[in-house]
């Protein structure tokens, strides 16, 4: 019997911040490069990041990415000290930058960051400017995507 190969997608994403969508309102969005070590970007390669709890915050006009799990892989060399939580620069030009300190410093936004995904053979993160979500507008926002989906089917059939 021959045996059919599976087709290979060629996926760029890293890794998806699912929790953000229901949390926040997305308002901007922002390609940034990420300062990393290099059993993390090993690691990344094998898929081993979690960005569900992490955020952006800035610390001297630089913004870094805080509590990013990516954990390192068992054949990492034995004379470093992997550290998998710790804070990681994001790379932005000073425009980017200088909107970015504004919006959160002034307006009350908040920095989260969306997915992680590789370009050009690099890591890039996407980070959006957003606002919290209360209770009511989570709900509200479920409401609609029910009754999207409800519509959708209802269309279908007939």
């Amino acid at each position: 019997m021959a045996t059919k190969k599976k087709k290979q997608v060629n996926d760029n994403t890293i890794a998806v911040n699912r929790k953000v969508r229901h949390d926040y309102f997305i308002e901007d969005r922002f390609e940034a490069g990420l300062v990393l070590e290099g059993w993390e970007v090993k690691s990344l390669r094998d898929g081993k990041i979690q960005l569900n709890e992490s955020y952006v915050h800035i610390r001297n006009g630089e913004a870094w990415l805080a509590n990013a799990l990516i954990t390192a892989l068992k054949t990492a060399s034995t004379h470093i000290k992997p550290e998998s939580q710790r804070d990681r620069k994001l790379l932005l030009k000073r425009i980017e930058l200088g909107r970015l300190i504004g919006a959160v410093e002034r307006k009350g936004y908040t920095l989260v960051p969306l997915n992680m995904y590789w370009k050009k053979g690099m890591a890039k993160i996407e980070i959006a400017l957003a606002k919290g979500k209360q209770l009511h507008d989570k709900r509200a926002t479920e409401k609609d995507r029910d009754w999207e989906r409800d519509k959708a089917r209802i269309l279908k059939t007939r």
